[in-house]
């Protein structure tokens, strides 16, 4: 097993990773999931729309005092995928009545994630910080494309469990960062987001007052067999979206990854309906990812 040599002497990979699990499960189990660098102006607007009879002139106050998350909205306002009349709106109020509250609250949390790799405390992790949210924010503007065009879930709640999927890994990338020896060997470190990152992303959404379908949604997306009755569920929105997104640049392979995969024969979608909502959504998936940030 390959090891790192530090000032300290040198390092067992597998020591370092026990001791990082240890505090994991800790901080789990003492429900001190918060990610570090994350903006003060998320959190405000978190507990402003915790009020869901909140007054609109607050909410519009509470975001317009962020100058860049204010352009943010008013950009996801006036994309593809929130102006169906391709009219545009200039002015935050009516960025923010067209948009709801809930894409409200999904593009503040987007703009603190992205935000988060300009962190000076977290220099060094921009590149992997950046791979992982292109991937959250293109599942996410896939998932708003699914719920939308193939059941009757909510596509905005759809697009907020895209955006949150990863947000477990996030977490523990950011932890990690602290404790270089895991890097040492890279099938130890993913192997501890594989066994981790779930219950660290339900402690945090759980702390965010996320609603359950959503982190239900998080929890679930990766088990390609869950079985369960009834119409399709934001769980099967968000493993076919995360399919959708990843295998975009491969659509040779999709049927073959779709194959055994509940959640899609659920929904009915097979290798043409992916071909038509990748084709005639290829702009609309690109340009909201966009607008969040990726």
């Amino acid at each position: 097993m390959p090891t790192t040599t530090a000032q300290s002497g040198s390092i067992n990979p597998n020591k370092a990773a026990f001791e990082f699990v240890q505090l994991l499960a800790q901080e789990v189990s003492a429900g001190k999931v918060e990610l570090p660098c994350f903006p003060d102006i998320a959190i405000k607007v978190r507990k402003v729309l915790s009020d869901e009879d909140v007054n609109l002139d607050l909410v519009v106050r509470v975001v317009g005092s962020e100058p860049t998350l204010a352009a943010r909205l008013l950009q996801v306002a006036n994309s593809v995928a929130m102006n169906r009349t391709g009219r545009q709106v200039t002015d935050l109020r009516s960025a923010v009545q067209r948009m709801g509250l809930n894409t409200v609250r999904s593009a503040a949390i987007a703009f603190a994630m992205s935000q988060m790799k300009k962190a000076d405390e977290l220099k060094g992790l921009e590149a992997p910080m950046q791979a992982l949210w292109h991937r959250c924010s293109g599942t996410a503007a896939m998932a708003n494309v699914v719920a939308r065009r193939v059941t009757k879930l909510n596509p905005d709640s759809a697009l907020l469990a895209g955006l949150l999927h990863g947000v477990g890994e996030l977490y523990i990338l950011t932890r990690a960062h602290k404790h270089p020896s895991l890097f040492a060997d890279r099938s130890i470190y993913e192997t501890i987001v594989r066994d981790w990152h779930v219950s660290i992303a339900k402690a945090l959404l759980e702390n965010w007052e996320i609603a359950e379908d959503i982190v239900q949604a998080v929890s679930e997306f990766e088990d390609l067999e869950r079985r369960h009755s009834g119409p399709p569920d934001m769980s099967d929105v968000l493993t076919v979206a995360h399919l959708m997104f990843s295998y975009q640049e491969f659509p040779e392979s999709i049927e073959l990854n779709m194959q055994g995969v509940a959640a899609a024969d659920r929904m009915a979608v097979d290798v043409t309906t992916y071909g038509k909502i990748i084709l005639e959504s290829k702009d609309e998936i690109r340009e909201l990812q966009g607008a969040l940030g990726a």
